[in-house]
């Protein structure tokens, strides 16, 4: 489990201007001590993504975009972010994004690794190489691809199942002619951001209605998720875990209950760890005060039916030489050997 305190967003209650919760990732923490699943030294502790890092997706042109905060407002649709310095912006909004993004870049390499990872932050899907939107500034499911692409031997292909509420346009857009990324991706039809020419990306289309529960929803995902699985075995899945599907959402559309989101989460891990497919999962939306227990519960439901396994997720870290690799930056993170 990947996590930083430095995913949390507080700067003078300005992020409360936003519906998304930007204190859930250290809740779902929290929740997690108190169930004794996890403790401090048991936490993979996630890096800032550096700039070079940042590179190997995002264009200079975009990154130097970021240098101004009326551009950071616009992506993070919080209006009075436009009128604070930027060393502030990055500081308070951009550092908290980029060290989730290193994240889910560190947490790729561990799925490799171990079988799986769950990054606690992360899920940036409507952020590509050029364009931010949608409270997301840094492509991190690109990003961690691309980086096990470049460079860990045996990474050739990649499905991202992208289970959101939105449609995840940003990988889409990224990944619009690469052959090696299948993408299924099941969203509500009608709400942001309605990206026609990203649908092209698309591999499995699940296209919902308004207000869909939970029977129709698991038995979709079920089918599409082994559908997708039996046209293509990846050597790496990257799951997309929105929790914003949750009845009530405020900008999902979808009726999802508690209890429909942890079962979803279980399809999804079943599938994977039956094939013996490593899969990274990385948390996503979720607009509700009680997203961050749920994601607790569903980690906690995995832990329980041995789809997630506490022993096997640290192993690798108790070694000195894998230890000393993940104080160094996301990018020496990829030099991790196999061993």
């Amino acid at each position: 489990i990947v996590y930083s305190p430095d995913y949390n967003i507080t700067f003078m209650g300005l992020e409360k201007l936003h519906p998304f919760d930007a204190g859930k990732w250290g809740k779902v923490i929290d929740f997690l001590k108190e169930e004794k699943l996890v403790v401090d030294d048991l936490i993979v502790q996630a890096r800032e993504a550096t700039e070079d890092d940042l590179l190997v997706v995002h264009t200079r042109r975009y990154l130097n975009k970021l240098k101004w905060s009326f551009v950071v407002a616009t992506i993070t649709e919080i209006p009075p972010v436009l009128f604070l310095p930027n060393f502030l912006v990055q500081r308070k909004v951009l550092k908290p994004l980029r060290t989730q993004t290193g994240g889910t870049i560190m947490a790729g390499k561990l799925a490799v690794d171990r079988g799986w990872a769950i990054n606690v932050g992360g899920g940036f899907h409507h952020c590509s190489s050029d364009k931010g939107g949608g409270f997301c500034a840094y492509a991190d499911i690109t990003l961690a691809i691309k980086f096990l692409f470049e460079r860990v031997q045996g990474v050739s292909k990649a499905t991202i199942i992208d289970l959101d509420a939105h449609q995840g346009n940003g990988h889409e857009r990224d990944f619009m002619d690469d052959s090696r990324v299948y993408i299924m991706d099941a969203y509500n039809r009608y709400i942001y951001p309605g990206d026609g020419f990203a649908k092209r990306a698309i591999k499995r289309k699940v296209e919902l209605e308004w207000g869909t529960e939970d029977t129709e929803y698991l038995q979709k995902v079920q089918t599409h998720v082994e559908g997708a699985l039996n046209e293509l075995k990846p050597d790496i899945i990257v799951y997309n875990a929105g929790t914003d599907i949750l009845d009530g959402d405020p900008l999902g559309g979808l009726a999802i209950s508690p209890q429909g989101i942890v079962k979803r989460d279980e399809v999804v891990f079943k599938a994977a760890r039956s094939r013996r497919i490593p899969i990274l999962m990385v948390t996503s939306g979720g607009y509700q005060k009680r997203t961050a227990r749920i994601i607790a519960d569903s980690i906690l439901n995995l832990h329980n039916l041995g789809l997630i396994d506490k022993e096997l997720a640290t192993s690798g870290v108790e070694n000195p030489k894998v230890e000393q690799m993940l104080r160094n930056s996301v990018a020496d993170l990829s030099k991790l050997s196999l061993q």
